[in-house]
């Protein structure tokens, strides 16, 4: 059984190595603004099939070895500064994303879309967001944050959709489970890193988080890192 399995796994290396050989990356036969054309037109094309954002690492294989893939994207960006969609940083790659001026036709046309947040209530988006701001937290940390309790029912939803993953068990008496966002989180919500998060502000404007909390909470983890940086430095 073990050798099949490696079998089948020479065989599919074999098989990358014989495409890699195939695909010409450098396209050294073509003048250097049509090879540079060529690589634009590459790297448009991965970011348009891929359903969800594509990285650096990604867009490399198709371009040439000394080719600035920031580049591109930059070119790549001016070009579609007239259209209806623009290339966009989300979660560590990039995507093609509808520019928002257009939102309303989009909405209207009640066209499918692809990607994007999943139909989620007022509450669970609210929570969602909770766990961006706060995570890793647990359960119990996020019932004290809003103020009443949150169901399990809210976190599987909020999982099945692929917002959530478990976290490292949380310190406290019973060790329970913490909860923090995943890429697919950042990517839906057109986030690049969690520093892009609105102003904590916004959840409690909604009516939704109690004030005095989100501050202990906050200064609870203030008061948790200080200690692990007094910890390190014993």
């Amino acid at each position: 059984m073990v050798g099949a399995s490696a079998a089948k796994t020479g065989r599919r290396q074999a098989k990358e190595q014989q495409h890699d050989l195939l695909f010409d990356r450098e396209l050294e036969d073509l003048p250097p603004e049509l090879r540079w054309r060529e690589w634009m037109l590459r790297v448009e094309a991965v970011i348009f099939a891929s359903a969800e954002p594509v990285s650096r690492e990604t867009l490399a294989r198709v371009v040439g070895r000394d080719c600035s893939v920031d580049l591109l994207i930059d070119d790549l960006r001016e070009e579609l500064r007239d259209r209806p969609y623009e290339l966009v940083s989300v979660a560590g790659g990039w995507q093609h994303r509808s520019r928002s001026a257009y939102a309303p036709a989009i909405r209207a046309s009640q066209a499918p879309t692809r990607g994007g947040a999943a139909a989620l209530s007022e509450f669970e988006a609210m929570v969602l967001m909770a766990v961006g701001y706060f995570q890793p937290v647990t359960r119990s940390d996020l019932s004290k944050i809003f103020g009443k309790e949150v169901s399990r029912d809210t976190i599987a939803a909020l999982r099945g959709a692929g917002f959530l993953s478990s976290g490292p068990r949380s310190p406290t008496p019973g060790a329970p489970y913490t909860y923090v966002t995943t890429p697919h989180f950042l990517s839906a919500f057109g986030l690049e890193t969690l520093r892009d998060l609105p102003d904590i502000e916004a959840l409690e404007d909604a009516g939704l988080l109690s004030g005095q909390a989100v501050q202990a909470e906050i200064d609870s983890h203030g008061e948790a890192e200080e200690g692990e940086d007094s910890s390190a430095s014993v």
